[in-house]
């Protein structure tokens, strides 16, 4: 196997550096990374191995498919160069010929907008896909596929605004699981960010319109080891620091068991303090296993098939990460509040 590995190494390297567009590149990186990929089907036959050869093989696996990785996107940064190029000399203008325009300052990204892409890029390094849905949603969808019938008390938790043809904005990303699950055949690994819409009273930390990042992973024989894994990569590479977890019983329709995921407060090590309120820890997100009944929903055999979701505030992630106080100066089109980031 380990001649495999170099063997595989040294052919996509000299196919890489002969790719003359960048949808050949992408073609090399789905061949050799993709699901069905040729170094993918090596890492997933590495459980059959002993412990010893595990370790070796697994750690030149990793760090082929580091190498191959970087070589793509070499590849790709210098075709979108070209690219650029070549679209400034086609569209090229002279733009003094025309009265310039008065300087009204410079632009920015969205404080919301810069960590929910700088979480796609932790997710994605982790194999990750990015996936979208609708924010206009219907019932089916947003409740009763989730396992959240008609007359199910969970549905008094969140306050709805309805369309007069019975449609509603959705109330949580988790919708967006169940699209996910028909589109695409396990194992996969989702995503899913968007903003959701509760019909509430706004105050200092209550908006009517909020973001959420949804995340799933269907694959066989997942258990909450797996989950709580994925959890302290994502926030140690959010905080940029090692990340201690816990995990706290809790109810939620679509997943059993379900979950509040805490992580060991960052200001005083867990030992108490007044931003977690004396006990050493803070509230993060909701998770737990897929219930089966969410598996159906979307067209996945639970008796083959196992996984976890979780569901994580975007606003509130950046309000622990800057200190922010208000839930309400994200959207308040305040420049002197958006200019800090």
């Amino acid at each position: 196997m380990k001649e495999q590995l170099e063997n595989i190494l040294k052919t996509t390297l000299s196919d890489i550096s002969r790719a003359n567009t960048a949808d050949d590149a992408e073609a090399i990186r789905i061949k050799v990374l993709g699901r069905k990929g040729e170094l993918t089907a090596i890492l997933r036959s590495l459980g059959s191995l002993s412990h010893e050869e595990k370790s070796v093989l697994g750690k030149r696996s990793n760090e082929i498919k580091k190498i191959i990785e970087n070589s793509i996107d070499e590849k790709m940064a210098a075709f979108s160069e070209i690219s650029a190029d070549q679209l400034c000399r086609d569209e090229w203008l002279d733009v003094t010929l025309n009265k310039p325009a008065l300087f009204t300052g410079r632009g920015r990204m969205h404080i919301l907008s810069q960590v929910q892409y700088e979480i796609e890029d932790i997710f994605s390094s982790m194999g990750f896909m990015i996936v979208d849905g609708p924010e206009a949603e219907i019932e089916y969808y947003n409740f009763e596929a989730l396992n959240i019938p008609k007359h199910h008390p969970a549905r008094d938790m969140q306050d709805t605004f309805w369309t007069e043809d019975g449609n509603l904005l959705r109330t949580q990303t988790s919708a967006i699981q169940i699209r996910a699950m028909e589109k695409h055949k396990p194992p996969f690994k989702m995503l899913g960010p968007g903003r959701v819409f509760r019909y509430e009273a706004v105050d200092a930390s209550h908006e009517h319109t909020f973001h959420q990042i949804e995340g799933m992973m269907v694959d066989k024989d997942i258990s909450v080891s797996n989950l709580i894994y994925i959890m302290k990569e994502c926030l140690s590479a959010i905080f940029k620091k090692d990340i201690t977890v816990r995990l706290r019983p809790s109810y939620y329709p679509f997943v059993e068991p379900g979950f509040d995921l805490d992580f060991q407060c960052m200001i005083c090590g867990g030992k108490g303090c007044k931003v977690c309120k004396q006990n050493g820890w803070l509230e993060f997100l909701g998770c737990g296993l897929v219930h089966p009944k969410v598996l159906r929903a979307g067209k996945i055999d639970p008796d083959k098939w196992s996984g976890f979701a979780f569901g994580m505030g975007l606003e509130r992630l950046v309000q622990m990460r800057y200190g922010i106080n208000d839930i309400r100066h994200y959207q308040s089109g305040d420049l002197r509040f958006l200019s800090q980031f």
